[in-house]
């Protein structure tokens, strides 16, 4: 695309946008505008050290539960533990410490 193109799909743009666009275009200044800017990468998915995302991950776990066991409160609680893991927030990792020690001392009891 020459700049002579380039200019001419650019005003184009310029041209089919609403008087509120042209006006934030304006602000910023025509000739500092770049419509044809490429888009910014997302940001990082996080991922848990499997690799797995967070809907991965509750995916995963919920498939080796039983379906009747699988209420919207259950998946909701699994995918809130799920983010909070992932994203290391102390309360979450608080409570999977304790429900894992607690698995631990009931070892052992016999229901």
């Amino acid at each position: 695309m020459t700049q002579d193109d380039a200019a001419q799909r650019k005003k184009a743009i310029f041209d089919a946008m609403s008087p509120r666009a042209r006006r934030r275009i304006d602000r910023i200044g025509y000739d500092r505008w770049d419509p044809f800017e490429v888009p910014k990468d997302p940001i990082d998915i996080r991922r848990d050290p499997t690799q797995r995302t967070t809907q991965q991950l509750v995916g995963d776990f919920l498939q080796t539960r039983a379906p009747e066991r699988r209420t919207n409160a259950y998946s909701r609680g699994v995918l809130e533990m799920a983010l909070g893991i992932i994203n290391a927030d102390d309360r979450f990792i608080g409570m999977f410490e304790f429900a894992s020690w607690y698995r631990e001392q009931l070892k052992g009891i016999e229901k």
